[in-house]
């Protein structure tokens, strides 16, 4: 059983910084495709940032493209979201997730595993 334990979350100005870690454990890491989404109240849990199982393919969300990296480290199993210049608007609840894929899905249904998830909260 994949186990996935995020960390890093917590309160930020907006035009700020803050990365987010996830560590994989269970199972072999370089099976899955990894990928960070996010949920806002009332609203759909999206994809924010994915990495395919190498990290030679990455996919951004529009509205964070330019502003937020997503990489992994393969000999660590783990994998990190950092994210630069924040907006009220990233507010939101960050859930790491595993799909056993060469490339990620946007669609949650897809994903296999689910971390606990770790608030983000952007305000002054």
């Amino acid at each position: 059983q994949v186990q996935l334990v995020e960390s890093g979350g917590g309160l930020v100005q907006p035009g700020g910084s803050l990365r987010l870690s996830c560590e994989f454990s269970g199972k072999f890491f370089g099976s899955y495709s990894m990928g960070w989404f996010r949920q806002a109240p009332g609203k759909e849990r999206e994809l924010a940032a994915g990495t395919s199982r190498s990290g030679g393919y990455t996919y951004y969300h529009d509205s964070v493209k330019g502003r937020f990296t997503i990489s992994r480290d393969n000999d660590k199993n783990a994998v990190f979201l950092q994210m630069d210049n924040v907006r009220p608007e990233d507010t939101a609840v960050y859930f790491c997730a595993a799909e056993n894929n060469v490339f990620p899905s946007r669609r949650s249904s897809d994903w296999d595993y689910w971390g606990q998830g770790a608030q983000v909260t952007v305000s002054s």
